[in-house]
């Protein structure tokens, strides 16, 4: 590190101590009503934790150092891997990809890999669909202990000394094995690794996130678990501390067996599993490029119970661990996972930072007690230091706009779970995520309400408070007016999520590989625009014409595999091309044509966020949209 920027991250620190300290003596309401003293506590809480985890994060990345990549000296070190796939209530069509994932795995000696379907709901059709596949099939009825509960079963009926687990709609790439094996046996060069517990991949999704879809941003942000996955978990693994998130893993069978097996006692088994390994003395490594695939949530009510779920198994761990206390972690680890538990405290403080101006522009309620002048003197020099550092050390994911919008989308919905989790009023039951792709639902409404009011609140706030004001008053409530329209723009984009448009489309993805088409004579290479189990678009030439109702022998090509598929004209689009309804010849073919699809990263959807639109740019894009899509709907006579 420079010195230059010694400096300015000494000044950070030093200036956010300075301006807490000033906040807490000067500031809080102590001589006020009782309500307002207790807001301003509170307020001043949640900066104190707004500020560390800042400084957590900045800390991290300034000590992280990376895992250097293994070198495989022999495929002697590949040993016999168990790969578990957890089903519950998924359909056969999900986990139908995930197996033929499976079967397309790369391997020096492909008899050493054993898959395991564990369907905790003992269906006939899913023992079908794993005798279809010649893999192994354990059922399980009457489980108590959800997918913790369907795992240790498994691990009852499988022996080899790697285990790796996968959601029921997370797709292995072909690669998967020959990348993470490796970490546990192989050659490190000079450095030597402690001994490893295991390998988390980063989790990465082939559909658009609700904010990717819902705000037209699915070319414009990537997923919002990137940040935490790719960026933050990757750090973590600096410390020997990465996080275990679920899926697209590998683990030492004897580290899980050391660690007491996959707990049954919180929400979020994955993460209290990870700890108790590192707590056995194992380091845990998380890697930077995705290593599979899987559908995330589209429906704000499902996205909001997943969450409700992580927030509530986060805070059971943390008590189930005895984390602070706990003598096999080491004080970074400790100091990493316990970051984990106030992040789930950030969606308290969002709603307090919402409410403080609306309740003194609306009432005259002073949570902050204290001048214009004052303020800008202890606040200014911090923040600015702060957000100088925090541009320095971030990457492409996501951005500090970007996460207050996000953590408002939230908190309405976190704060009681996560107050009542605390104080001991448990939600034990554990409910599957729901995957699919059909979008929005009615009730996305009825979740809106709470946006929706503050919104209201807000716009209301901002009026009376600047009515009748003019020069120096304007001057003086400066600081008011801009905190509540930072706070409109955040509350208005989050209520957009919620009326985001509709989506029944399977996704798109990109694909590098080529077309032939039978009949029609080219010069040059077709090339893939996108790709799905029943459409592709190419570019042709101008002069090719395709005639409808005929019958197109179509082979899909690509570095690794060939697919061939019947295809018939659909339609032109202008940035897609010439758009082909498809359908594999035979089952042997489908397969290579899924595996074409999900055998990587889909490179439709961004995996950096896109510098050059600003939340502005975002805002104005969303409206224009809206208004476009109401002049379609419209009937042509109202449009006048």
């Amino acid at each position: 590190m420079s010195r230059m920027k010694k400096i300015y991250y000494a000044g950070a620190l030093v200036c956010s101590i300075v301006y807490l300290v000033w906040r807490l003596i000067f500031t809080v309401p102590f001589n006020q009503s009782f309500f307002e003293m207790i807001y301003g506590i509170l307020l001043w809480v949640s900066e104190v934790l707004s500020i560390a985890t800042a400084f957590i994060l900045i800390w991290n990345n300034t000590t992280y150092r990376s895992t250097p990549k293994p070198v495989v000296t022999s495929a002697d070190v590949f040993p016999e891997v168990d790969i578990l796939i957890a089903t519950h209530n998924e359909n056969v069509e999900l986990l139908y990809q995930t197996i033929n994932a499976c079967t397309f795995l790369r391997y020096p000696d492909k008899n050493k890999i054993h898959v395991y379907l564990c369907d905790d709901q003992n269906r006939a059709e899913m023992k079908a669909l794993a005798q279809k596949f010649d893999i192994n099939y354990i059922g399980l009825s009457h489980n108590q202990h959800a997918k913790s509960g369907n795992f240790n079963h498994a691990l009852k009926y499988s022996h080899s000394p790697l285990v790796a687990t996968f959601d029921a709609d997370m797709i292995p790439y072909a690669d998967f094995l020959t990348t993470v094996v490796p970490y546990f046996f192989a050659s490190y060069g000079k450095r030597v690794n402690k001994k490893i517990g295991f390998v988390q991949t980063p989790q990465s999704f082939y559909n658009e996130d609700v904010f990717q879809h819902n705000l037209y941003a699915n070319r414009v942000i990537p997923n919002e678990q990137d940040f935490f996955s790719k960026e933050v978990n990757v750090l973590n693994a600096s410390h020997s501390s990465a996080i275990y998130t679920g899926s697209n893993t590998l683990f030492l069978r004897e580290a899980i067996v050391e660690a007491g097996g996959f707990p049954t006692n919180t929400l979020t088994e994955d993460f209290q599993l990870g700890a108790q390994i590192n707590s056995c003395g194992y380091s845990s490594i998380s890697t930077t490029e995705p290593m599979g695939s899987g559908l995330t949530p589209t429906d704000t009510g499902s996205v909001f119970k997943q969450r409700t779920r992580w927030a509530r198994g986060m805070i059971q761990s943390t008590k189930n661990l005895h984390l602070l206390t706990n003598k096999g972690l080491t004080w970074k680890q400790k100091l990493i996972y316990f970051n984990g538990y106030l992040y789930w405290w950030s969606f308290l403080g969002r709603m307090l930072f919402v409410f403080a101006p609306i309740l003194f522009a609306l009432f005259g309620f002073r949570v902050v007690n204290t001048n214009f002048w004052l303020l800008l003197i202890f606040w200014i020099p911090g923040y600015l230091l702060l957000l100088l550092v925090k541009q320095d050390i971030s990457s492409n994911l996501t951005n500090q706009r970007w996460g207050e919008i996000q953590e408002l989308f939230f908190a309405p919905y976190l704060v009681v779970p996560v107050i009542l989790e605390t104080i001991g009023i448990k939600n034990s039951r554990f409910k599957v995520t729901k995957k699919n792709i059909s979008g929005n639902n009615k009730k996305d409404f009825l979740y809106m309400i709470p946006h929706v009011i503050i919104l209201v609140l807000t716009i209301v706030s901002l009026i009376k408070f600047n009515y009748g004001k003019f020069g120096s008053e304007i001057m003086y409530g400066s600081v008011i007016t801009f905190w509540l329209l930072n706070n409109l723009i955040n509350t208005f984009l989050a209520v957009l999520v919620f009326i985001g448009k509709h989506n029944n489309e399977e996704p798109k993805f990109a694909v590098e590989g080529q077309v032939h088409i039978s009949d029609i004579q080219l010069t040059t290479n077709v090339v893939i625009n996108y790709l799905t189990t029943s459409e592709i678009a190419i570019h042709l030439p101008q002069e090719t014409m395709l005639r409808r109702q005929k019958r197109y022998d179509v082979t899909i090509e690509t570095s690794q595999y060939t697919a061939d598929v019947g295809a018939y004209f659909k339609s032109f689009d202008e940035q897609d091309g010439c758009i082909l309804k498809i359908e594999a010849n035979d089952e042997l073919n489908y397969q290579i044509l899924l595996q074409i699809i999900h055998d990587g990263f889909n490179k439709r959807l961004p995996q950096k966020r896109d510098k050059w639109v600003t939340t502005f740019d975002l805002l104005f894009e969303n409206i224009n949209k809206r208004i476009e899509r109401l002049n379609t709907a419209l009937p042509k006579g109202n449009k006048e």
